[in-house]
């Protein structure tokens, strides 16, 4: 039985290139030092699952994969809900009795090392700020952070259409909110005419629903600088992977945020890189820590979606993990795309755990060394179930392994050391201070405060006609008022002048936007410059459409 074993752990994990060393596989709690577990650096772009009970030793898997990945040139991204992961920067004490009994157990040749981290944060505290406009955030995604259903979204993308041919940039939610009252305004809705209209209970719903959204704490990530995805691809000078460590603890009861704005980063990354297929190692690999934060009170919609976005985003060469308790937090439709998975132990205390224990063995490979169900209940702490792709892809035989330890700290950086790698983070300086441009807000509130002075104007005017007439004289009626009639005819006289009024400012929109197009002829004529900035959001927004849109 034992050596039938080396021979099918060797034969299924030998590697004829680069890999990331898991660990050693184990049959009855006795550990094979001479078999390597390895993922292939060529499948790492296959995505993957990290699970377990609560204190199996998760955490310290993602890092030891992240730390490895890094070492391999490739850059890597990591959500970070509890701050545990910060310490991937610091090395680990290569004097851990803990660390020493496994490094003489397993052969290993181990070097303790931090590893080159670049801490990012939506709200700035605790790291360089991570922004996104509005304006590329779009309506569909948009829609879905504010809840809106279908017609409240389609009046949404009426919004977002009417800006961008009018050229109001929507850079932060004051210019959304700004370009909602200002359509709902007397002054707006004539400029709705070739759009659709919006009814005062729709914009009732939007207005209160961003309110909420902006007390919620959402404000602080809308707006300029917008965060260039590109900045999560950097190497360092010796050729290693930039791990960026998107700290959340501050934000961590808010999930849908936070995990909209990283759906966000998926849709920005798949819209930037070309495709690859299928390449020597990953561009970028890609951790949901806490991943059913993600998945909780999602819609069927939004799971149809994050599917579809798991599965385009492979052919781009990134890889994207999901770290939670159970793989049943995983929908089956997203598992399914999972073939590397690394799986602590799990507890089964009550009926439904003994349910879910059921499940999730079924969705591993058949084994004649194990019996999962009973193997999945009495793994240590740094021991799991493997089985990853092989550069054939094909599942490698499921093993019982016990994990490398990491060359990083097990647990989080002392707060000084963190708050020193905060400070000397290369993106501070880019991302630090917020900029804030002429934009919807500025453009549409000066309209709105010029209508309303051309209304008082109006009014003034009006009153005046109303008035007595110089010397004191009569106008048809005891005590110098105006007849009936007289009113009547003043009332039409100034009906006149507003639709004049209006008719002109519609005929001077028409001539401001007949030279707008002609310039823009002049410019494809003369081989400008075809992309601005709004068609790129454009773009942008139609991926989102296509990885976000409603069935």
């Amino acid at each position: 039985m034992q050596d039938a074993f080396v021979k099918a752990m060797s034969q299924g994990y030998a590697l004829s290139a680069s890999g990331i060393l898991l660990g050693c596989p184990m049959l009855d709690g006795e550990v094979t030092p001479d078999v390597r577990v390895q993922l292939a650096l060529a499948m790492a772009n296959r995505h993957g699952l990290i699970a377990g009970a609560t204190g199996t030793g998760k955490t310290t898997t993602l890092k030891i994969m992240a730390a490895e990945l890094s070492d391999a040139g490739v850059p890597v991204f990591i959500s970070d809900i509890k701050g545990d992961v910060t310490g991937i920067a610091g090395p680990n004490d290569p004097t851990d009795k803990g660390v020493v009994a496994r490094v003489q157990e397993m052969r290993l040749d181990y070097h303790a090392s931090g590893h080159a981290v670049e801490f990012l944060s939506l709200s700035g505290k605790l790291g360089a700020q991570v922004r996104a406009t509005v304006s590329s955030f779009g309506p569909v995604l948009l829609g879905k952070v504010l809840d809106l259903n279908e017609t409240q979204t389609s009046i949404l993308s009426m919004v977002f259409k009417y800006c961008d041919d009018n050229q109001l940039p929507l850079l932060d939610l004051k210019d959304l909110q700004e370009t909602l009252k200002f359509l709902s305004s007397d002054a707006g809705k004539p400029a709705l005419a070739d759009y659709g209209g919006m009814s005062p209970a729709s914009v009732g719903v939007l207005q209160r629903s961003m309110i909420t959204f902006e007390q919620s704490g959402a404000d602080i990530f809308f707006g300029e600088p917008e965060f260039d995805v590109n900045d999560l691809m950097r190497l360092t000078p010796d050729g290693k992977g930039v791990v960026s460590v998107l700290e959340l603890s501050d934000v961590m009861d808010k999930p849908q945020l936070f995990s909209t704005f990283m759906l966000w980063l998926l849709a920005r990354l798949y819209h930037s890189l070309p495709e690859v297929g299928d390449l020597p190692k990953p561009k970028l690999a890609f951790f949901f820590d806490e991943a059913h934060l993600l998945f909780d009170d999602a819609s069927e919609a939004l799971l149809d979606q994050i599917e579809q976005t798991v599965r385009l985003i492979r052919s781009k060469g990134v890889g994207v993990y999901f770290s939670t308790q159970a793989p049943t937090d995983i929908p089956a439709s997203v598992l399914g795309q999972l073939g590397n998975r690394v799986e602590h132990a799990l507890r089964a205390f009550t009926a439904q755990d003994a349910d879910n224990l059921q499940k999730v063995a079924k969705t591993y490979p058949t084994s004649q060394f194990y019996d999962i169900a009973k193997t999945l209940t009495s793994l240590g702490i740094g021991e799991a179930l493997v089985t990853v792709l092989t550069p054939k892809g094909v599942p490698t035989p499921l093993a019982a392994v016990r994990l490398v330890p990491p060359d990083c700290l097990f647990g989080a950086l002392d707060q000084t050391a963190f708050q020193q790698a905060v400070a000397s983070g290369s993106l501070k300086a880019k991302y630090g201070t917020g900029v804030d441009r002429q934009s919807a807000y500025e453009i549409l509130a000066a309209r709105l405060q010029a209508a309303r002075q051309q209304a008082a104007a109006g009014a003034a005017a009006g009153a005046g006609t109303m008035g007595a007439p110089a010397g004191g004289g009569t106008m048809g009626a005891p005590g110098g008022g105006m007849t009936a009639a007289q009113q009547e005819k003043a009332q039409k006289a100034a009906a006149k002048a507003a639709e004049r009024a209006q008719a002109q400012a519609r005929k001077e929109a028409a001539a401001a936007a007949k030279a707008r197009d002609k310039m823009i002829g002049d410019v494809v004529k003369t081989g400008g410059k075809v992309l601005t900035s709004r068609t790129g959001q454009s773009i942008i927004r139609g991926v989102f459409g296509v990885l976000f849109g409603s069935k």
